[in-house]
């Protein structure tokens, strides 16, 4: 089994890397074109909630952490900073249930195993797991 962990600025900018990094790590690990997307947009979504939802600003960095072997992927993404102190453009998502409910069901439709929590820091996090 190979693991790979990155850690991102939480600026918004960077999801467009985050997305191929996970297309290319899927690819590996085996998946067909279908469940790469679906992977890709469950991780875009998962940054999404733990770096911005329900804060003043977005995370200053998170981490993308990938356990993968054939036909087997596990990702946790965790919000890893102390504050969140990047400016939002828009301050919609302060109050965002409706929308963070949305990239939940969306996490969980995707996926075939996934986990809500805090971890020993009291980072948020999200875990997930894609079998083919």
């Amino acid at each position: 089994m190979d693991n790979l962990r990155i850690i991102i600025p939480g600026k918004p900018e960077y999801m467009t890397m985050v997305r191929l990094t996970t297309s290319s790590i899927a690819a590996m690990a085996g998946f067909n074109l279908e469940d790469t997307d679906d992977i890709k947009m469950a991780v875009s979504e998962a940054c999404k909630n733990v770096s911005c939802h329900g804060e003043q600003g977005l995370s200053d960095q998170y981490e993308i952490s990938f356990k993968m072997d054939e036909g087997y992927l596990e990702i946790k993404v965790v919000d890893a900073c102390e504050k969140h102190t990047l400016a939002k453009i828009k301050k919609t998502c302060l109050h965002c249930p409706k929308d963070g409910d949305i990239g939940v069901i969306v996490i969980k439709s995707l996926m075939d195993e996934v986990k809500f929590g805090r971890d020993e820091d009291n980072h948020k996090f999200i875990s997930m797991v894609k079998r083919k």
